[in-house]
């Protein structure tokens, strides 16, 4: 089940309930309520965000209590912001974007995070996150990693082939990716004639092949410090990942997999060299591009997931 509101990006759902339905109708709350109870055996919680509006004045940990008391088994999956806890991260990178001065959403950003500790720290119950720097903010938690249909994402034709790198950058968040960031960098590229650079905000998710698939390069984000589904997507497209990753992401899968993160690492003060690089030594990058499907299909196909998974099931 999702809620769904205008502008968003049409990811397909079994039941996809209008936002507001889910706030305020009591009767909606109610037989959702029961139905999950009756009906299910298992609950994720995502993104401690209360999944029967305001039955239980929007308190996930009563939420949470509410469904075990009917013996329904709950678990947590953190979506990155909701458990990311600006203060500790600001202190690991200097690119973090919680280091950034304008940005008014930190402090209930923190406020967030706070909240969300002391509902999984309350509930003990188990903890799913999708990327592995976050296990940083919660150690107890199990990296769970995130699924794409890697065969809709497949491509044949090569990359680098054309004069100019065809360079893409969907950014969801501009102060999170770092987009405004690497803006001159990208122009001063772009005039002189090395790439063509595209910046794409609100394409639906059912066009995004497209996208990725007319770039050799996309660049995903320079602040966060890990891999997520736009970097994934696109790997599994065959193309060429710009991103900075933590020394910690690459460790923890290589350490647990056995693989190599085939992202070429960048930050923003870098960014512009690495594209110069790319473009002047071509046949160095291309086994990032071809290692990117391969990996995507080993860790982000559903197979791992499934049986981290298995861990709450069983």
């Amino acid at each position: 089940m999702q809620y769904v509101k205008a502008g968003d990006f049409g990811y397909p759902a079994d039941n996809s309930v209008p936002v507001n339905i889910t706030r305020f109708s009591r009767p909606w709350q109610e037989r959702q309520f029961e139905a999950v109870c009756q009906n299910f055996s298992h609950v994720i919680v995502e993104a401690n965000r209360a999944l029967f509006g305001t039955l239980f004045d929007a308190d996930v940990e009563s939420e949470i209590r509410a469904l075990q008391a009917r013996g329904v088994k709950v678990a947590a999956a953190s979506h990155g912001s909701d458990l990311r806890l600006p203060s500790r991260h600001q202190k690991i990178d200097q690119w973090s974007p919680f280091n950034e001065p304008a940005w008014a959403l930190i402090p209930s950003l923190e406020e967030k995070a706070l909240l969300t500790r002391r509902v999984l720290s309350a509930t003990g119950i188990p903890v799913f996150v999708p990327t592995p720097e976050l296990l940083l903010d919660w150690p107890e938690a199990q990296w769970l990693p995130i699924v794409v249909d890697v065969e809709r994402w497949s491509r044949d034709d090569a990359v680098l082939r054309e004069p100019r790198l065809r360079i893409v950058h969907a950014p969801s968040k501009d102060v999170v990716k770092g987009t405004h960031l690497i803006e001159e960098s990208m122009r001063r590229l772009q005039d002189e004639g090395v790439v063509e650079y595209r910046v794409v905000r609100g394409v639906p998710a059912a066009e995004m092949p497209r996208v990725y698939g007319d770039a050799d390069i996309v660049i995903d984000q320079f602040r966060i410090g890990t891999y997520a589904t736009g970097a994934i997507e696109a790997m599994a497209a065959g193309r060429i990942v710009i991103a900075h990753l933590h020394d910690q992401v690459r460790a923890h899968v290589r350490e647990n997999f056995s693989l190599e993160i085939p992202i070429v690492e960048a930050m923003p003060d870098s960014i512009e060299a690495t594209i110069r690089d790319i473009a002047a030594n071509r046949g160095h990058y291309l086994p990032f591009a071809s290692a990117g499907p391969e990996f995507a299909r080993a860790l982000h196909d559903g197979e791992v997931s499934s049986h981290v998974l298995a861990t709450f099931l069983d």
